[in-house]
């Protein structure tokens, strides 16, 4: 795998209009070859203002207000290589149309936490294309490192949906957990999509508006997968040297009402329980667990 070396990271607006036109020419198909670059960012600069704009938005505050010294959210690292991965995403080389695309899973393994003045090397590249019921998923990896050891790390899914899907029935299909203790009830404006995508940069038009979600199939817009998982890492107190990972089963719509519950190491986010009492729509489940000492 060959390296492209960035002395700054790709600039997110240009990324997200060529990954809409070229959306136009992409067809999903099995069988394609994952690029055979990595890209190398080496030095990941965090900006306090907009820093402390995630942590608030995404429940990380509760500590006081961050600053460049202060300890990073543990999903923040992935902020910062998302300019990487969707250069990756927009290229020549990536077989799939960046319009469409569902992130389906997140998982973090944290060796220790980063502060905002550490400015880690960044590593992206595409692992591997894998079959799933409904078509492919490409496996994301981004990578965070010090000194040349790797100290944070992600592995994202994310299904590029095509005919011919080449696997089996229950290939990719997650298993719903129980029903979970509720430990908090959030309310969701209608304004949280365009929020985050002003603190975090994902602009996708899925997640904006009502008029910009209906093209691609959604009656409103729907939250960020991202911030789902970041806020429930929030509440679930995920620190420290930790393996963390959410699965995304249903888009949340917005406005709503959701309903965060967690036991032991972990957590789902629903919806409100149905009138018989069932528990609502699975949106988002997940665990966090504490790696073993060094």
């Amino acid at each position: 795998m060959a390296d492209t070396h960035l002395a700054t990271p790709p600039a997110l607006l240009p990324l997200l209009a060529k990954g809409g036109a070229t959306s136009l020419f992409k067809r999903a198909s099995a069988g394609a070859a994952p690029p055979a670059t990595r890209l190398v960012l080496s030095r990941a600069e965090v900006d306090p203002k907009a820093l402390r704009s995630y942590a608030e938005l995404c429940g990380f505050a509760a500590d006081g207000v961050p600053d460049e010294q202060s300890v990073l959210p543990v999903t923040y690292p992935h902020l910062l290589g998302f300019p990487l991965q969707l250069r990756l995403m927009t290229s020549a080389a990536f077989p799939f149309p960046l319009m469409g695309l569902v992130h389906t899973s997140i998982t973090i393994t944290q060796h220790r936490e980063l502060r905002g003045d550490d400015g880690p090397e960044l590593i992206v590249y595409v692992e591997e294309f894998r079959p799933h019921r409904r078509g492919t998923e490409a496996v994301l990896v981004t990578e965070a490192r010090m000194a040349g050891r790797t100290v944070w790390s992600s592995r994202s899914t994310y299904l590029a949906r095509h005919s011919g899907a080449n696997a089996p029935a229950d290939a990719g299909r997650p298993a719903e957990p129980a029903a979970l203790p509720a430990e908090d009830t959030w309310k969701l404006p209608a304004s949280l999509g365009r929020r985050y995508a002003a603190v975090a940069g994902d602009r996708n038009p899925i997640h904006l508006s009502a008029l910009t979600a209906k093209p691609f199939g959604f009656p409103r817009a729907i939250a960020h997968g991202m911030w789902t998982a970041a806020r429930a890492f929030a509440a679930h107190a995920v620190r420290g040297p930790v393996t963390a990972s959410a699965t995304f089963h249903a888009p949340v719509l917005l406005p709503s009402t959701v309903v965060y519950a967690s036991a032991g190491p972990d957590f789902t986010v629903r919806g409100p329980d149905r009138p018989d009492g069932t528990p609502g729509r699975l949106h988002v489940s997940g665990r966090a667990v504490p790696l073993p000492a060094a």
